[in-house]
């Protein structure tokens, strides 16, 4: 008999459940994309909301000479951001968003378990979309009132706490812990995918346009929506359940004598024993020796486990250290990624777009950083380790950066790219694999369905240090960029600290195993 070519055996060695894994591990990366996609534009355009006037003097008279501008009344800044206090007006945007996210994602765990992940999250795209354009939209229709910012800021804060917790919870019920680490590290890359994405088109159209690059993002962020309520599958017992239906659906009914179908309903109930989550019976009269019936299959339901409460998953071992951890990892990052293009047209005298490509480099660091997390944590065993070699390397690099990056262009690329993944390291790490080892921990006893929860809590109490962060740079740069840099490697100590009884833990039960138990 002829061998099978390798090729043939792979793809009959992949089932049908794995093919749709890979779907559901492409589609939530890219809605999850989308997200950070649409979130990015306000960082590259903050150095247009506020342009050095003088720079711009001369080409303002040279176009109000040879034809009318777009906008008369902005000959350089764009109203209201145009006073001296501007780093105030945009940190408190900043704020208004971050804060709205922060208190927003408390109750979107609680909500996200209650409900349809499918249909929640399609529902958070599309009110994203619509709010994401509304910004946009105040550059077309010439609006100059900060209150219409502020509230689609908050209003966009508090829809896109929708994704983050559908979409861990997606993944998590896919995966299992295997190479979950890695896995989601590659995952997570999401993040740092969108954010350069999203600096790219917004620094397409920010110096002709602005408007456009909050329109552009929205309508992607969107047209995701529909294509998560058409495709998104939350479960794989949902694909079990659908395979199954169509499968009975499919059968007609056929007169049989008892004993035949007995023994086929037998075959039947022992297979979707093993392999379905759900029974199957036949009812039929036990005296009926050979009457000729029609079997009446009945399909019985386990009960799916109730929803942890919020005091329930604070007590899980582990979601308070880490969570109060992310507080400060996130206060770094979000800094970076609301911050760094301004900070870059200031110190490094760019301009936008070409501040806003550079500052791509920081989040491709984010993506190394964060695979190199799960990978190390996945091997050794040990995520509060990891995290806290990265924190502990990240702290010194940030003085390195705030020095260095003064040098020249040469030196600032390589720090941005160190930077990038020694801060976004840990901040991937917890997100993701941590959150889901703890979603799913052995004290929940199989409760799946605690999983959006403790994400929720996790990234809620971070996205109060990223709503922090992002304030305290707009009120301290005003006193000089390095004043900020000093609380970034505050900020970096403290989470460093928060992790040590976690350290100390794993470094101990190592030691305490036999070599026989860590193998």
């Amino acid at each position: 008999m002829a061998a099978v070519p390798p090729g043939i055996r792979l793809l009959v060695s992949f089932s049908r459940e794995q093919w749709y894994r890979a779907l559901t591990f492409g589609l939530t990366f890219l809605l999850y994309t989308c997200f950070h996609l649409s979130r990015k534009p306000i960082s590259i355009v903050k150095s247009e909301l506020h342009k050095n006037c003088s720079s711009v003097s001369e080409l303002a008279t040279a176009m109000s000479a040879g034809g009318q501008l777009l906008h008369t009344d902005v000959g350089c800044s764009w109203k209201p951001f145009d006073k001296s206090n501007y780093k105030q007006l945009l940190g408190a945007m900043d704020y208004s968003f971050l804060c709205a996210y922060a208190v927003g994602m408390y109750l979107s765990g609680i909500i996200g378990e209650r409900l349809p992940i499918r249909l929640y999250l399609t529902v958070g795209m599309l009110a994203s979309g619509l709010f994401t354009c509304l910004f946009g939209l105040g550059y077309i229709y010439n609006i100059h009132s900060l209150s219409f910012y502020i509230f689609v800021q908050v209003m966009n804060g508090l829809v896109q706490t929708t994704g983050w917790p559908s979409v861990v919870t997606c993944i998590g019920n896919w995966f299992g812990k295997g190479r979950r680490g890695l896995i989601m590290g590659l995952w997570n890359s999401h993040t740092s995918v969108g954010n350069i994405l999203g600096s790219l088109i917004a620094g397409y159209w920010v110096s002709s346009n602005w408007g456009l690059s909050f329109i552009v993002p929205g309508i992607i962020i969107a047209g995701m929506g529909v294509a998560c309520f058409l495709f998104l599958i939350e479960h794989p017992n949902d694909l079990k359940r659908m395979y199954l239906q169509s499968s009975s659906a499919d059968k007609k009914p056929e007169k049989r004598s008892w004993k035949g179908e007995r023994g086929r309903s037998a075959g039947l109930q022992y297979k979707d024993s093993s392999k379905q989550s759900c029974d199957t019976e036949l009812l039929l009269p036990r005296d009926a020796a050979s009457v000729a019936l029609q079997p009446v299959v009945v399909v019985r339901r386990e009960a799916e486990p109730s929803p942890i409460s919020f005091m329930g998953a604070l007590r899980i071992p582990g979601v308070v250290e880490f969570s109060l951890c992310l507080l400060f990892a996130k206060l770094v990052s979000y800094t970076f990624l609301f911050w760094l293009p301004l900070y870059m047209t200031k110190a490094a005298h760019l301009d936008a777009k070409k501040a806003g490509d550079l500052s791509t480099l920081f989040d491709v660091g984010g993506i190394v950083g964060g695979i190199l997390a799960g990978v190390f944590s996945d091997r050794s065993g040990k995520r509060a380790s990891t995290c806290a070699v990265m924190l502990l390397l990240a702290a010194p690099v940030l003085y390195g950066f705030s020095r260095i990056s003064r040098f020249g262009l040469g030196p600032t690329i390589a720090m941005l790219l160190v930077c990038g993944g020694l801060v976004n390291g840990p901040y991937a790490l917890i997100t993701t694999a941590v959150s889901a080892d703890l979603g799913t921990h052995k004290s929940l006893k199989g409760n799946a369905r605690a999983l959006s929860t403790v994400t929720a809590i996790i990234d809620g109490t971070g996205s109060v240090g990223a709503a922090l962060g992002p304030l305290l740079a707009g009120l301290l740069s005003a006193g000089g960029w390095n004043q900020v840099f000093y609380m970034l490697m505050t900020a970096d100590f403290l989470a460093l600290l928060l992790l040590l009884r976690l350290v100390m833990k794993e470094v101990t039960s190592h030691k305490s195993r036999p070599p026989a138990a860590v193998e």
